[in-house]
């Protein structure tokens, strides 16, 4: 019984984090008004779905990875940390904060897994070639993503600004089917990396529960009802997020949203080939403080947005460690 309920807090996990992440993906098309919210959410569904099913493997086994611990203790750590996970994901959302769900999922399994096992049952891991392994390689790809995000939406900002310089104004219509093109892409690649989360592990507690054998043997529905869900949380109250993304961190026009959205398409595209489970928040927040940058308007930047979401991604892993350390008597007693 407690097994089945730990699928269902991940699928949970999944829709909470399309209350965050899921609406990332839209963002640029919805504020720029080159969507409607309907339209949009369509999209996201099919390239949510996609991304999993596709390109996922190896950001799910890298999640998977993280915590090492018994059959029975594995429900309890992976239980206590989902729901961790869950709640930091609702508050921060009520409080309209970008925070990472890739932060909070961590940081509750780890807050879980050290108090089952200790420093022995964490995965500690750093990299295996380019690929993150462990809490230490996951935690190395999420710091220097935000950078990769920031770099590249300067430099895609100046890219296209140079590339339209002498166009007139019949150039938007292209630039708002760029927009789409660009918004599909970045839908895929967070498919791809988060909803893989969810997929690695509703898989490490299936293998737990001794229903599967190995992530290879991953149910096909896992993988369509995590895309599912963040798509379902995108509709449910994603909007939030989309706000502050698109409107109140810079008010971003059609161009800008093009560069951030297909910048941050590339990166996070590039993470899940690598199996690197980054934040998709983190990346396009900061591709859109990079378009501001290439515009040369950093007055126009408001900062002190900035800070909020700076602030609730440094405090989201010690927060949703305690927190996995408080709901663990609950697992713990499910399980017996």
């Amino acid at each position: 019984m407690a097994l089945w309920i730990a699928v269902a807090v991940a699928l949970g996990f999944a829709l909470t984090n399309g209350f965050h992440d899921a609406a990332n993906a839209i963002a640029a098309l919805v504020a720029t008004r080159t969507a409607t919210p309907k339209a949009a959410l369509v999209l996201a569904t099919v390239f949510n779905v996609l991304g999993p099913l596709l390109l996922g493997a190896a950001v799910a086994e890298t999640v998977a990875g993280i915590v090492d611990v018994g059959p029975v203790a594995t429900v309890q750590v992976l239980g206590a940390g989902l729901t961790a996970a869950v709640v930091w994901n609702v508050i921060t959302w009520r409080l309209g904060l970008p925070s990472s769900s890739g932060h909070a999922l961590v940081g509750g399994l780890v807050g879980a897994g050290l108090l089952e096992g200790g420093t022995a049952a964490i995965n500690w891991g750093g990299f295996d070639g380019l690929r993150p392994v462990g809490v230490i390689g996951v935690l190395v790809v999420m710091a220097i993503s935000p950078v990769i995000g920031l770099l590249a939406g300067t430099l895609s900002d100046l890219g296209a600004r140079r590339a339209v310089r002498r166009a007139t104004r019949r150039i938007d219509r292209p630039i708002r089917g760029g927009l789409w093109g660009t918004s599909a892409a970045l839908a895929f690649s967070h498919g791809a990396n988060d909803a893989s989360k969810s997929v690695g592990i509703i898989a490490a507690l299936l293998v737990a529960g001794g229903q599967i054998n190995s992530y290879a043997s991953t149910p096909l529905w896992a993988r369509v009802l995590s895309a599912l869900a963040l798509t379902l949380g995108t509709a449910m109250g994603g909007w939030t997020i989309v706000r502050t993304i698109g409107r109140r961190i810079y008010r971003i026009r059609p161009l800008d949203g093009l560069a951030s959205s297909g910048s941050s398409a590339v990166v996070i595209f590039g993470a899940s080939l690598l199996g690197a489970p980054v934040s998709t928040t983190q990346v396009v927040a900061s591709s859109v403080v990079g378009t501001g940058l290439g515009r040369g308007r950093m007055r126009r930047i408001r900062w002190r947005v900035v800070r909020e979401i700076g602030v609730a991604w440094i405090v989201t892993m010690p927060a949703t460690a305690l927190l996995a350390v408080v709901f663990t008597p609950l697992w713990r007693w499910l399980t017996r």
